[in-house]
């Protein structure tokens, strides 16, 4: 059984822009019921099927498997919820974290955020000076969610 925990986070400016290279990641969703998230991914020439349950605090069950990338880009096309998530994230090491930033594109143009993956929900952590509000309790804040409510919409 996989735990995932992470605290997401916006972002105070762009001093983060300089520390990392991004990588294109498209995303779409084949449920997003509160109970379970299935989502697919494409990380540059790489496909992913994701399952994720129920948030519970800044917890919840995940699991991943790499899938072809034909396969991954065909469930984008035909068979995920509309809009497809398109942005590009950069992985930056800081304070023995590693933190992802993502910078949305499309209809969530405008939106960037940082999310941090702990080892446990009560882990202290260093924040860069580039890491504003926490938003990790805020919904609209999930990848899931800017499906159904995308940031332009806000």
């Amino acid at each position: 059984m996989a735990q995932e925990i992470e605290r997401k986070y916006l972002l105070t400016g762009d001093g983060w822009k300089s520390l990392a290279e991004g990588i294109h990641y498209r995303q779409g969703y084949l449920s997003t019921v509160k109970e379970r998230t299935v989502r697919v991914r494409t990380i540059g020439a790489k496909g992913y099927l994701t399952i994720k349950g129920v948030t519970v605090g800044i917890s919840r069950l995940e699991f991943e498997y790499e899938i072809p990338i034909d396969d991954a880009n065909e469930l984008l096309e035909e068979l995920c919820e509309r809009p497809i998530i398109e942005k590009h994230r950069y992985k930056i090491s800081y304070g023995g974290l590693v933190w992802e930033v993502d910078e949305f594109h499309g209809v969530n143009e405008g939106l960037v955020m940082a999310e941090v993956e702990l080892e446990s929900a009560d882990q202290v952590i260093e924040k860069p000076t580039w890491v504003g509000e926490e938003v990790s309790g805020d919904p609209r804040y999930f990848n899931a969610n800017l499906v159904d409510n995308p940031y332009k919409n806000w």
